[in-house]
């Protein structure tokens, strides 16, 4: 039978060297969380109240009209920027695993604007975007004078410049992860395809992406996690406008905090997007910790 690997154990000072890092997520993190959740249940406004009203904050927080239009939004813009980010960054992946001339040059260009900050992107986008001085006005002077592309100053539409502007930045990470993972699969796998006569985008579906299931997770919890801090791109695109057409959570949180001065409301917001995301991410990492330990076993 045979012998459990033991467990690697570490010298003293490893801990030792730990322990500024553990203070910080113990007093800085966690203790932040405390005090979000215990100001979120208090009648603050300006400055911090030591009362309790229970979870009332929360309840104004579901009636107030431009959080729940926040929530339709961020709910549309993730889906959209999720999906769209996991499909472009593997097409990518596969098109840069290919061995192609120039593979470093490619992927420094793909990967480049994940570089730039969301509010750099954000402006150029909106230049872009915009309809008197960017794509359309520059289309309609080149005599298509029926051409319109007005989407970001569109009620309807709005969200969907966010999309495009975000997509175009972060799906260069995901291609990089999922490129990694690609570079690990056995040769042996390609060699019995061709062997067997099986097309490529087959063994791509149903061998390869099986496979990159680890990659694929944590480029959905990073891309998940980019999805509830939305901020800047929206600051510097449309500053949540036409009116609160393009309203996020985190801007929400942002104005109430310091626009309106309701603190106990701010509070409520982050904390109810804090749980959002513990409940989505903590059940990945549970069954990733598990799978690793069945493989251990």
């Amino acid at each position: 039978m045979a012998k459990k690997p033991r467990r690697q154990r570490y010298p003293w000072t490893a801990y030792v060297a730990l322990i500024p890092m553990a203070l910080t997520v113990v007093f800085v993190y966690l203790g932040t969380m405390v005090w979000s959740a215990k100001i979120s249940m208090s009648s603050s406004r300006t400055f911090p109240a030591n009362d309790f009203v229970g979870f009332s904050q929360y309840s104004r927080l579901f009636h107030n009209d431009r959080w729940m239009t926040s929530l339709q939004n961020i709910v549309l813009y993730g889906v959209l920027f999720i999906i769209a980010c996991l499909v472009i960054g593997f097409l990518l992946a596969v098109f840069i695993d290919q061995k192609i001339t120039g593979e470093g040059v490619l992927r420094t260009i793909f990967l480049y604007p994940y570089a730039m900050s969301f509010v750099a992107t954000g402006l150029v986008w909106q230049w872009m975007l915009n309809p008197t001085l960017g794509l359309q006005s520059v289309i309609q002077k080149l005599g298509v004078t029926n051409f319109q592309f007005d989407w970001i100053v569109s009620q309807d539409k709005v969200m969907y410049t966010i999309v495009m502007a975000t997509v175009w930045q972060a799906s260069g990470l995901v291609m990089a992860l999922l490129l990694a993972g690609l570079r690990g699969v056995d040769e042996e796998i390609w060699k019995a395809a061709r062997i067997d006569g099986i097309p490529r985008w087959r063994v791509y579906m149903s061998i390869v992406m099986p496979m990159l299931g680890p990659s694929f997770a944590t480029a959905f919890v990073l891309l998940f996690v980019a999805v509830v801090k939305l901020f800047d791109a929206v600051v510097a695109m449309t500053q949540g406008g036409p009116g609160t057409a393009s309203e996020v959570p985190a801007k929400f949180i942002m104005d109430y905090l310091f626009g309106r001065a309701n603190l106990g409301l701010a509070s409520a917001a982050s904390i109810v997007m804090l749980l959002t995301v513990a409940a989505l991410v903590t059940p990945i990492f549970y069954a990733r910790r598990r799978a690793l330990r069945l493989r251990e076993a």
